[in-house]
């Protein structure tokens, strides 16, 4: 791999993707007449060689449960105990993923060293399941009456939809030409998604994190394939799945997974294979900033929901009834009046 996992202060990966998020500031929302504006921010992911990836026309920053437990503590003696409690929580729930995410990742290095489509094909059979389990428990509790989160549903949605193109491009190249590698994938899916649909169901800022590391991992590769295969993917066309998807013209579902960017300030050009591994690439990233925004309760929204508020002077930007994690939602609603559709 380009970079090794390792502890910091957080334990998240240092990773090149997660030197991108390390900062970040608490999304309020507010009346639109005092929203912050949206600024033009230049954020790079640090590579091997200094190279830069740039992210412009992005939404404020999204917190770290981390920061938002460190923003809350206050002198009080009760309020700090239950912080740092916190706090050790998070890191506990951090440890098992990054150990989780390590022991995988070398069981792929060690059966996919020299064949890189089969293991963006397995990648790709994995990656989208985290949102289908996201969105099973959530229409779960929808049925019990205790959540509605309707942003929630449709940037996961996007984000298995975008997936799922990445899974296609994959095929379309031969990765799934051997029974053994598509056996593979898709039994650890379906363990996968139950394993994820449990954590979730516990703690679902410690799926959103696992799924963070997963994105990374996934990041990291594409970028090392880039880096090392970059001058022959430049001589080799693009499949048509993929001009297809990232040139097509409907591209709602595209905008909608990435969360931190304005919608229509992304529109890739395909070339040739080099653009769709640099597109994929980036698309990883985007995934990556969103389970790290999802890890701070009431943290997500909608990209297009900031558009639609601009669009209304007199509109008010309101969080959505819901909870965290079935306990949250069996307490509250027993204690509260059950959620409402907004």
């Amino acid at each position: 791999m380009a970079s090794t996992a390792m502890f910091s202060s957080s334990l998240f990966p240092i990773t090149p993707l997660n030197k991108l998020s390390s900062s970040r500031n608490s999304l309020i929302f507010r009346p639109l007449s005092f929203r912050p504006p949206l600024f033009r921010i230049r954020s790079s992911l640090l590579q091997d060689k200094e190279d830069k990836v740039i992210t412009q026309n992005t939404f404020p920053s999204k917190t770290s449960p981390l920061d938002s437990v460190t923003e809350n503590s206050t002198n009080d003696d009760d309020t700090s105990s239950t912080s740092a409690w916190e706090k050790g929580v998070i890191k506990v729930e951090q440890s098992v993923n990054i150990f989780l995410t390590d022991s995988v990742i070398k069981i792929l290095d060690a059966l996919y060293r020299d064949r890189n489509y089969a293991r963006f094909f397995v990648l790709e059979t994995i990656a989208r399941v985290p949102y289908f389990a996201f969105m099973s428990i959530l229409h779960m509790y929808e049925s019990f009456g205790w959540w509605r989160r309707a942003d929630y549903l449709k940037v996961h949605f996007a984000e298995s939809w975008n997936e799922m193109h990445h899974l296609l491009i994959m095929e379309e190249l031969g990765g799934n030409a051997w029974w053994f590698d598509r056996f593979l994938a898709q039994h650890i899916a379906i363990f996968y998604y139950f394993m994820t649909a449990l954590m979730y169901l516990i703690s679902p800022r410690m799926a959103y994190h696992f799924s963070e590391c997963v994105e990374s991992h996934a990041f990291e590769t594409y970028d090392k394939f880039i880096k090392e295969q970059g001058e022959e993917l430049k001589k080799m066309p693009a499949p048509e799945v993929a001009v297809n998807y990232y040139t097509g013209g409907d591209l709602y579902l595209f905008d909608e997974f990435r969360t931190s960017r304005v919608p229509n300030t992304r529109r890739p050009t395909i070339d040739n294979l080099y653009d769709v591994f640099l597109n994929i690439r980036d698309d990883e990233a985007e995934h990556c900033k969103t389970m790290r925004a999802c890890q701070t309760y009431g943290n997500l929204r909608s990209p297009h929901s900031y558009a639609d508020a601009e669009d209304d002077d007199e509109s008010v930007c309101t969080i959505e009834a819901g909870c965290e994690g079935i306990v949250d939602c069996i307490k509250k609603s027993v204690t509260s009046n059950p959620a409402k559709v907004k």
